[in-house]
Formats: structure tokens, sequence, C-alpha cells
């Protein structure tokens, strides 16, 4: 554990399912995020409702428009991820106020490179950026 970045961003499913699966590289922010670099993706304990399948699956209908590739075909997988944990690490390299990506809605966007998945970890999550070490067995 100790390998893996010290800070943590909480993410929405099916959000963070679409960044650990489908290539979203941008995750939408209401703040600017003045911090680059390491952070562990934090599942949060939001299950998805009806409505974040569907924009998902809309942005997926952009991003692969000959695939057809839906998100309501993963459904069972996205409701059946792991919440409440640590599930993947990334690294910020930017902070956007605009961008032509389908993944884009602003009003500030965090780019993230270098998505890979980890084990899961449960960890109390938190807003913001967090020391998920802190967080843990709370």
């Amino acid at each position: 554990m100790t390998e893996l970045p010290q800070k943590a961003l909480s993410i929405r499913q099916p959000w963070v399912w679409a960044i650990m699966h489908a290539g979203k590289r941008i995750e939408n922010r209401p703040r600017r995020f003045h911090y680059r670099g390491p952070i562990c993706l934090h599942g949060s304990l939001y299950k998805p409702k009806e409505h974040d399948i569907y924009a998902v699956d809309e942005c997926l209908d952009e991003v692969f428009p000959d695939d057809r590739w839906s998100v309501c075909e993963w459904r069972p997988e996205i409701m059946a991820q792991n919440r409440g944990g640590i599930i993947g690490t990334a690294e910020i390299v930017d902070c956007i106020e605009q961008s032509d990506s389908p993944w884009f809605f602003g009003p500030y966007g965090l780019v993230l490179e270098n998505v890979q998945p980890v084990d899961f970890i449960p960890v109390k999550g938190a807003l913001g950026l967090f020391d998920w070490r802190t967080r843990m067995g709370l």
C-alpha cells in the first residue's frame, strides 16, 4: 500500500467506471484544482441512479459512435462495482475550463493520464483531495 499515492479523489459511479473502463479522461469539478500529480481513484458510496447511467450512455454514443457501445449493457457490472474504496490510480496533469470532449461538462475538468486499476481497498471517502490512509477503518 505504501507505493500508492497519498492523495485520493472520490468519484461517483458510473463516472469512475467510465474512467476505469471507457476511456473517460476528464473528471468534471465545480472548482479549479491546482494540484498536479498522482492520485488514487476512490469509488464513492453513492449508488448510481438511472439518470447517471443514461448520462454516461450519451457520452459513450459520442465517443464510440460506430460501436454503439451502450453503458446500459454494462449496468449489472456498474451496479456491482466496489463502492467505498480505492479502485485505481491516475495522474492529474491539467485543469481545463473548456474542451470538445463529450466527457467535459465543466465548469472545470481535471485531465487524467496513466489510469491503472488496483485491488479494492475499503476506505471512507471525503470531499476534495484527501489522505486516504487516515480514513481506513473508519
